[in-house]
């Protein structure tokens, strides 16, 4: 038991040793990896107005990224399927630790924090049997991995978390391996679902499209309002058939899909990149770079509008609108007009922005 003394002395050290948050890190409103000119590859802090305010380089190709909630920290992730990601301080640059996932398991390159901020979850594939795992890592433990639990599915690409910490996976139905990156195993026999699960493992509820949309492989998810879940997909079938891309779901209802014109599915070549709200929260953009096409829908699936962009992908909420990067080094604003914001020549964003919550 710590005593009176030593514990108000550890008061008095507390209050003079500062405690860093994001402004130190120069207040980025969002994170973006990057393969640079020279064809190597950093993590950028980016900006309200699309200037870089912080650098810092990779070992290798950067996916996405899990920027904690109060600490200038980020995890960035190796692209799926990947081995590695290294927790970074965004102030100094510093690398804090590497993780490396365990024995028979690969990334899949997102995570999200739980536990006011103490725990990472990282999305994994068990290779050996092919079933999704959530692996479980303790910042104050010193990033130890203090345990896993299941996705309830195949594939798991992205992990968001809603409020209790209910975790929400995209399991995308096909399987990878890092022996064989890139190609996508299984997929006659896909069966992608979007599943919630309690933080000590229960299935909560589990949301599966009707069988004909099976080689539908639910990839990306973004939270709204109220509970409300957006979800978007990458179909493996004919890309000429200009399948629904989106869904939105919230617990204990209907999954409903997205509304756009045949036309724009067809020109999206069955692919989303990436999927966000914006900041109110009541538009939702999915893009294809593939496509060079980002389409914004209101939070009931109702198509807005097509936004044409050459390889655009990345997407983040921004106040009236969207972020977007593209593989040319744009970055931009989309509001009821597109904004360039910066232009980094020689600079190839990677798929994914993601917020910064502050």
């Amino acid at each position: 038991m710590i005593g009176r003394r030593n514990f108000i002395a550890a008061l008095l050290a507390g209050s003079v040793v500062p405690r860093l948050s994001w402004a130190d890190a120069g207040s980025p409103a969002i994170l973006g990896a990057a393969r640079e000119g020279d064809g190597g590859y950093a993590l950028f802090g980016i900006a309200a107005d699309g200037g870089d305010c912080f650098r810092i380089p990779l070992p290798a190709r950067g996916h996405a990224a899990a920027a904690h909630p109060s600490a200038p920290e980020a995890v960035a992730f190796a692209r799926s399927p990947g081995r590695f990601a290294v927790v970074l301080n965004c102030v100094t640059g510093e690398v804090l630790t590497r993780l490396v996932a365990p024995e028979g398991r690969h990334f899949y390159g997102h995570g999200t924090f739980i536990a006011g901020g103490d725990i990472l979850c990282t999305s994994e594939n068990d290779f050996g049997t092919g079933q999704g795992r959530i692996g479980l890592w303790s910042r104050s433990k010193g990033w130890r991995r203090v345990g896993e639990i299941p996705t309830h599915g195949v594939g798991p690409h992205e992990i968001k978390h809603l409020p209790g910490d209910v975790l929400v996976a995209a399991n995308g139905g096909y399987r990878n391996h890092p022996d064989r990156p890139g190609v996508k195993l299984d997929v006659p026999e896909m069966r992608p679902n979007l599943a919630y699960v309690s933080p000590d493992g229960e299935l909560l509820e589990k949301v599966e499209l009707d069988k004909d949309l099976h080689l539908n492989s639910i990839r990306h998810i973004a939270l709204g309002r109220d509970g409300l879940v957006a979800f978007g997909m990458q179909w493996q079938g004919d890309p000429a058939l200009g399948m629904p891309l989106m869904g939105l779901h919230r617990r204990g209802e209907a999954a409903v899909l997205d509304r756009m014109p045949v036309y724009e599915a067809v020109a999206m070549r069955g692919y989303v990149g990436s999927i966000a709200f914006d900041a109110e929260r009541r538009r939702v953009a999915i893009s294809s770079p593939r496509g060079g096409r980002v389409q914004v829908f209101d939070d009931t699936g109702r198509h807005l509008r097509a936004i044409e962009r050459e390889d655009v992908c990345g997407i983040a909420p921004a106040t009236r609108g969207f972020f977007l990067s593209d593989g040319l080094g744009g970055l931009m604003r989309a509001g009821e007009e597109l904004h360039p914001l910066a232009k980094h020549r020689g600079r190839a964003w990677d798929h994914h922005l993601v917020p910064v919550m502050v």
